[in-house]
Parts: C-alpha cells; sequence; structure tokens
C-alpha cells in the first residue's frame, strides 16, 4: 500500500488521474482532509463511499497516536510520545512562546549519532521516518491541544540530514500554500554536521535556520563528545558553515551543550570565538540535560555568564536557551527509552 500523505497536491493530482482516472477536484478534496489530519479514509465525508472503500485498498494514511502525554506544571511545556502505524515511538515536544507555539519534531526512530551526552542513541535507531510521519506529529498535537503551530524544530530524535530525502519532502510539504502553510523562516533545521549534507542542503535554497550542534571549540573534545567529528573534522564542519551562510544570506545558529569541566572553561570560549569569527553566526548555549549514565553535569550559571561575555568581547553574540518542560524531561528519547525498557521488562516477565 501506498502513503497518500506523504504526496504533494500535485503529485496526488498525477497519481489520482494515471492510477484510479479520476480528476483534479478530488485529489484536491482528498489533500485537504489529508492535511486537516483525518486517521481514516471514512473521516473523509464529502467523497463517496464507494471512491473510500477504493482508496483504503490502495493506500494507507500515516497516523501519530498519542502514546502518553506529560505537561509541565511550570510553563505548559506539553510533551508527546507518538506511536506510529508499525508500532515503533517517537517523541515531540509543543512549547508555548510570546511568539506563538512551537513544535520540536523527531526525524528518525532512534539515532545512529551516537553523540555522549544525548538519550536519543541509547535506545538505539530502528527507521527513518517518512514525510507523512513528521506532518502527522504536528497534525495531532494541533488537534489535541486545538492550537495552531507556526514554528517547526527538527531537533527531536535523530538526525535530519541522515534522513535526507524525506526530510527535504517535508519541508516542501508543510511549507505548502495549500499543506499546513507554516514559512521556512519559521522552521529550525539541527544538525550534528554532516557535511555533505550541509552542501546539498545549501542547493535546496530553503530559508530555514540551520542549527548546527557544535558543543567543542577543538577536535579532542568534540570527538569525545560527538562520533561523527571523525568522519568531519571541525575544520571541515565550519568551512560548510561558512559556505552555507555567504550562499543563502542565513544566520547560522551554533548549538554548544555547556558541560561542567569539559567545555566551558575561559580557554574553550577563547578558542572558540577564534574558530566562529566572520561567520554569519549566534551561539546558542544550552545547560547540558541530566541523562542517566552520562555522568554530565551542566555549568554552572556563572560560567554560563563568563563564557558568554568572553564570546560578546570578540564580536559574537551569544545567549543561554531557556529551559522548558524540566520537570517533565523535555529533551527527546529519555520517554520512549523508558517505555522500550518497561515493554521489554514486562514481556520478559510474562514469559517467565
Amino acid at each position: 500500500m501506498k502513503d497518500i500523505k506523504s504526496y504533494s497536491l500535485k503529485e496526488l493530482e498525477e497519481e489520482f488521474k494515471t492510477e484510479l482516472s479520476l480528476p483534479k477536484f478530488r485529489a484536491k478534496q482528498v489533500y485537504k482532509w489529508l492535511t486537516l489530519g483525518v486517521n481514516s479514509f471514512d473521516d473523509m465525508t464529502d467523497i463517496s463511499k464507494e471512491l473510500r472503500n477504493n482508496l483504503s485498498k490502495l493506500y494507507y494514511i500515516s497516523v501519530a497516536t498519542i502514546e502518553k502525554k506529560l505537561i509541565s506544571v511550570y510553563d505548559k511545556t506539553v510533551k508527546y510520545l507518538f506511536k506510529f502505524n508499525d508500532g515503533e515511538f517517537v517523541e515531540s515536544v509543543v512549547m508555548n512562546y510570546h511568539h506563538g507555539y512551537t513544535i520540536c519534531i523527531s526525524t528518525q526512530v532512534g539515532c545512529k549519532m551516537g553523540c555522549t551526552f544525548c538519550a536519543t542513541g541509547k535506545s538505539g535507531f530502528s527507521r527513518n521516518l517518512t514525510p507523512s510521519e513528521m506532518l502527522s506529529q504536528i497534525q495531532t498535537s494541533q488537534k489535541d491541544l486545538d492550537i495552531r503551530i507556526s514554528n517547526i524544530v527538527l531537533m527531536g530524535m535523530g538526525e535530519p540530514l541522515d534522513n535526507y530525502d524525506n526530510v527535504v519532502k517535508f519541508l516542501r510539504l508543510v511549507s505548502a500554500d495549500e499543506g499546513l502553510n507554516i514559512g521556512m523562516r519559521h522552521i529550525s533545521l539541527s544538525t550534528c554536521g554532516l557535511v555533505n549534507r550541509i552542501y546539498d542542503l545549501e542547493k535546496e535554497n530553503f530559508q530555514l535556520t540551520l542549527s548546527v550542534s557544535l558543543h567543542a571549540p577543538n577536535n579532542e573534545i568534540r570527538s569525545q563528545t560527538m562520533p561523527v567529528n571523525k568522519r568531519y573534522p571541525i575544520e571541515e564542519l565550519l568551512k560548510a558553515c561558512r559556505h552555507y551562510a555567504k550562499a543563502t544570506g542565513r544566520r547560522i545558529s551554533f548549538e554548544y551543550a555547556m558541560i561542567s569541566g569539559v567545555n566551558d572553561s575561559d580557554e574553550c570560549a577563547r578558542e572558540l570565538a577564534k574558530r566562529l569569527k566572520g561567520i554569519l553566526c549566534h551561539v546558542n548555549l544550552i545547560p547540558v540535560n541530566s541523562v542517566e549514565g552520562t555522568g554530565y553535569i551542566k555549568s554552572k550559571i556563572e560560567r554560563q555568564k563568563a563564557f558568554i561575555n568572553i564570546l560578546g568581547k570578540a564580536g559574537i553574540t551569544a545567549t543561554v536557551r531557556r529551559t522548558l518542560g524540566s520537570d517533565i524531561n523535555a529533551s527527546c528519547g529519555q520517554l520512549r527509552r523508558n517505555t522500550i525498557s518497561s515493554t521489554k521488562t514486562n514481556h520478559k516477565a510474562k514469559e517467565e
């Protein structure tokens, strides 16, 4: 069966014409319902029952079902554990800012990158998400909370550029006028630094914000925390970033997890400032999350301030990212990991 929600309107019109001998207006009707996030062809009330039955035999509708939902008592941040048609789980987080609602979505089930401070990779990698599964996270969240999401961050589970083709297709679908119509300037894509794909993304000329997970000022520290650095050293990564910023005219956001005693010294700040000189960028400092088994501790506020001051004096703008949903472990990976562990434990208990 074919994944109907991953079609663009133009592709669906052509598909219906070729496979079902249907006129364009039928494709537009179906596409409208898919954009609204219906879970079944039976919900498409303005098309005939016969056509609905035919569609259900040829296509499936990707659905993100809410398995768990946590709401922060502090700031109303909402964390979802979604279950897809095949039983796989991913996480998404909805945050309320003064400019509107932002959703952080996942692009893969698990992750291959193995960053030592991240919970997602500790539960392994299963598969890539389809464009429709990325859309479904947004649609289900909007319906559940009765809101309109205006900003998207591809910073949940997985490495977006490791699922390049599906992510690019999703970006085109979600920004389409006839779709959810969320503009590229309201979308941020985070990468751990797949240099070849940064050059590919540059050619797409999307006006999104590229967020690069840097987390270290040199290869020695970065290779210890991020295995991808052994494949793409920091010099190659920053060269690609300079090229990307110049070609697109878009400022790059460098993500920097502040880890006490690892990458937060004055020397690290000075070295980072030298590395980033001349790049159109902003540094987003992130107090590292407490993930079981890492032993990492977030930098103290005084250390964060000192780091920012050093960068500022060197002409590099930097801020500390506001922490939302701290009481619900809003960073992605931990809820899925706990759920999988619990499922395996229960299954083992039943066998015994």
